[in-house]
């Protein structure tokens, strides 16, 4: 019967790592997705700078074309004043040239806040830059981790449900349905240890004779509160 009661020790403890490994494998593909979702949060939030820096140059290099065409502009109506033989048309080309200096003090203005904009940015954007590598770096390691993790669960599941159909061969047919019975009712755990008269899977105290007969381990004992089948907690180890 000590037999019996150490093979379903050793079935149980498949039964409970497979339980286990399932878990956790199942809730990897959730990490890694939270880990996706956060990191292209991070990423969004991180280009923010860089964003408002393409931004600024591109108004920078639309400012400079303005000042451009408003100089070729000006220089073409100079060119045309002195061909001008009336005071009205004269005048009118003046005020031409002066509307357009000022357009373009206003443009040089709005220049010299854009550079001025853009070299805060380009600071910013450094260091943001640093940030990403280190991030990006943290991230694919996580990454990386969580598929070993994945390959080595896998890996786990196959050796634990390979020794689960070795142990089960051994073990008698009636006492195996008696197990997958009770381990049905009682979150998948049938068989489980008592020590100090404590049973580990209902936490509930067994009467003073029933624990002295499982130490002896001459049959196999129930726990009279939750019906799983019990051992002293001692005797999984090797004499």
């Amino acid at each position: 019967m000590k037999e019996n009661l150490l093979l379903l020790i050793k079935l149980q403890e498949c039964d409970s790592q497979l339980v286990n490994l399932s878990s956790k494998k199942k809730k990897l593909p959730e990490d890694t997705d939270k880990l996706d979702k956060e990191f292209n949060s991070f990423k969004e939030g991180i280009e923010k700078n860089k964003t408002k820096y393409d931004e600024l140059k591109s108004r920078h290099t639309e400012s400079e074309n303005k000042i451009k065409r408003l100089n070729e502009g000006i220089v073409k109506t100079k060119e045309r004043l002195l061909e001008v033989k009336n005071n009205k048309e004269y005048q009118a080309m003046l005020k031409e040239i002066d509307i357009a200096e000022s357009s373009r003090g206003n443009i040089e203005t709005e220049i010299i806040s854009i550079l001025e904009e853009l070299d805060k940015l380009s600071v910013l954007v450094k260091k943001d830059e640093e940030i990403f590598k280190q991030s990006k770096n943290k991230y694919e390691q996580e990454k990386k981790t969580m598929e070993n993790d994945l390959n080595t669960i896998d890996a786990d599941i196959l050796d634990w449900e390979k020794k689960r159909i070795d142990l089960r061969k051994n073990v008698a047919e009636d006492l195996l349905a008696k197990y997958e019975k009770i381990k049905k009712r009682n979150q998948g755990i049938g068989v489980i240890s008592v020590w100090k008269s404590v049973c580990n899977g209902c936490h509930m105290n067994i009467p003073p004779q029933l624990y002295n007969e499982l130490q002896r381990s001459e049959e196999l004992l129930s726990c009279p509160n939750c019906d799983r089948i019990m051992y002293f907690q001692d005797m999984e180890k090797p004499a």
